[in-house]
C-alpha cells in the first residue's frame, strides 16, 4: 500500500506544481493595436448586378468584372464604378484595370481621392504598373 499512496502523492505534488506554474508564470502581452483605423467595409456591388452575384467566388467575380469592361453601356459602367468598392482587392484592381483600359482613369482617380488610403494608393499604383495604354 505505500507504493500506492507514494504514486498518489506524487501526482497530487506534479499536479500542485503545474497549477502554482501556470497561476504564477509572466502573461504574454496583447500584439498593439494598429495605429490606422481600418478602412470601412466596403458595399456589396454584386447586389446590384442581381441576386446570382452575391455569392459568387472572387475569381468568379473577376470574370463578372472582365465580362462587364466589354459592354460599353451606362449600367455596365456603373457596376464597375461600384466593384472599386469590393471586398476583395484582386476584384476591385480588375475594375480598376477595366476602367482605365477603357479610357476611364479619371474616375479611378477619383475614386482613389474619394477614397484615401493604402488600398486606393494600391490600386493607383497596380494601374499604373500594368500600363495599360489609356494612361495620361
Amino acid at each position: 500500500m505505500p507504493l500506492a499512496q507514494d504514486v498518489l502523492l506524487a501526482i497530487l505534488a506534479i499536479g500542485i506544481a503545474l497549477g502554482l506554474y501556470a497561476w504564477l508564470a509572466p502573461r504574454r502581452k496583447p500584439d498593439a493595436v494598429p495605429a490606422e483605423a481600418p478602412e470601412p467595409p466596403p458595399i456589396d456591388w454584386t447586389a446590384q448586378a442581381g441576386d446570382d452575384f452575391e455569392g459568387l467566388s472572387d475569381s468568379a467575380r473577376c470574370d463578372l468584372v472582365f465580362a462587364m469592361a466589354d459592354l460599353d453601356d451606362d449600367r455596365s459602367r456603373e457596376l464597375l464604378e461600384a466593384a472599386l468598392d469590393d471586398r476583395s482587392d484582386a476584384v476591385a484592381l480588375a475594375a480598376a484595370h477595366a476602367l482605365t483600359s477603357s479610357g476611364r482613369l479619371e474616375t479611378v482617380r477619383a475614386y482613389a481621392a474619394a477614397h484615401p488610403g493604402p488600398r486606393a494608393q494600391r490600386l493607383l499604383e497596380t494601374v499604373a504598373l500594368l500600363g495599360t495604354s489609356a494612361e495620361e
